[in-house]
């Protein structure tokens, strides 16, 4: 009763419209009330667990993604790949995704990449001839790296739901991410040694070395973020704070990408967004309650101990679901609404959470460029005037190679787990 309730008043108000915030807790507030169990202390649950230190973190890495974004730092980055990617043919398709790479290991946000790279580099690579599809097919896929290198934003909100340590999920997330690049590079430069696709001027040294050094201010924040909590001398929310403001001092004394007067515009534009994000944070932690009560997650494991099934056919099952799931909903809905059913059952099946972490996050960089409603798509459908179908056929080769790492990652744990177990044995 209560999961045909669930399903009825979930896909019925998010088919309406309504905002995810709002979806979650009407459909949290119909549960309780069906099945009897009281509120009290539902309230108590949501303001404690959003009375988090790590929490923090989350609002701050927006802060510090949004001064990046405005405050020109993209621009060095592309600048910087450039430098060094010139004289192989494809130059610009392969300086996309070096550079997102880059950009997503400053700001954890994909769709805040896809943003700032095709603002950049799609009218580059349009005035140099390349089809538009293909254009606005590698920087979709190329944003979704976002999602899972550090300072990844949905790895913060998993480990806060999984109780699992960030910087674990963190480093848990470098080889994928590197993976995912590496395939990405590997398909655009056979793209466009077949296609014949121009080739970029190739600098001279002293060139390459100078535009280097304008770009290291830039790439000082990741580094310093993540010395600063592998090196034990702040913890992940102390490194947002250092990100947002270094990342503010860089946008305006470096690149100047916005005038001092504009810093309170660019703050109050990321303040809307962590605000929307902490909406659906605690709405989901209504449901996760009610969840986590109701005894559905026993439930589940006890499923799939009668039935016979192994870690490799759960996982298998999981992803199926996570994929389908991604054709609706936006990663931090899926990640609130998903995870609290899951996170209980792992260790009894044979899941390493921090694993399984990685198998999520990526499930959802799939559903960012996953049509009908990725919402990668429709960014770069906006910035660019291009038809939906269009970016969808671009992006297609990208989404089989997507699916491709997602199986290596699934059935491959040590690439996943190597080098959190390397730094924290």
């Amino acid at each position: 009763m209560a999961v045909l309730l669930f399903l009825v008043l979930f896909f019925g108000l998010l088919a309406l419209g309504m905002p995810i915030f709002l979806v979650l807790g009407i459909t949290a507030a119909a549960l309780y009330g069906a099945s009897g169990q009281p509120l009290i202390g539902v309230a108590q649950v949501i303001i404690d667990q959003l009375n988090s230190t790590t929490l923090m973190a989350l609002p701050l890495f927006v802060m510090a993604a949004a001064f990046m974004r405005r405050g020109g730092v993209a621009q060095a980055l592309v600048d910087l790949a450039t430098a060094w990617l010139g004289g192989v043919r494809g130059s610009l398709g392969l300086v996309t995704v070096v550079a997102c790479t880059l950009f997503a290991a400053i700001c954890g946000s994909s769709v805040a990449t896809a943003l700032a790279m095709g603002t950049i580099l799609l009218p580059a690579m349009l005035a140099r001839g390349y089809p538009r599809p293909f254009a606005l097919g590698v920087i979709g896929a190329s944003g979704t790296i976002g999602i899972v290198v550090p300072p990844s934003l949905a790895l913060i909100l998993y480990g806060i739901v999984a109780e699992q340590s960030v910087p674990r999920l963190f480093l848990a997330g470098v080889l994928p991410g590197l993976l995912q690049a590496a395939a990405f590079f590997g398909w655009v430069w056979f793209t466009a040694r077949r296609n014949n696709f121009p080739i970029e001027p190739a600098l001279s040294w002293p060139m390459r070395l100078r535009v280097t050094r304008a770009a290291l201010p830039a790439l000082l924040v990741p580094g310093v973020v993540l010395v600063g909590i592998y090196g034990g001398i702040v913890t992940v929310t102390e490194a947002a704070a250092i990100a947002a403001v270094m990342a503010l001092f860089v946008s305006l004394f470096f690149y100047r990408g916005f005038r001092p007067g504009e810093t309170l515009a660019v703050v109050a534009e990321a303040m809307r967004s962590a605000g929307a994000i902490m909406l659906i944070v605690a709405s989901a932690l209504a449901f996760g309650h009610w969840m986590t009560q109701s005894s559905i997650p026993a439930a589940l494991v006890r499923f799939v101990a009668t039935h016979g099934f192994r870690t490799w056919q759960f996982l298998l099952a999981i992803n199926v679901l996570l994929l389908v799931l991604g054709c609706f909903l936006e990663v931090t809905a899926t990640l609130l609404l998903v995870l609290p059913v899951l996170a209980p059952a792992l260790v009894p099946l044979g899941v390493d959470p921090v694993h399984f972490a990685i198998i999520f996050t990526h499930n959802m960089e799939i559903g960012l460029v996953h049509p009908p409603v990725g919402l990668n798509l429709f960014v770069l459908s906006t910035i660019s005037n291009a038809p939906v179908g269009e970016v969808i056929r671009g992006i297609l080769p990208f989404l089989v190679l997507l699916l491709i790492v997602l199986g290596i990652i699934t059935y491959v744990p040590i690439l996943t787990l190597w080098l959190p177990n390397l730094v924290f044995h």
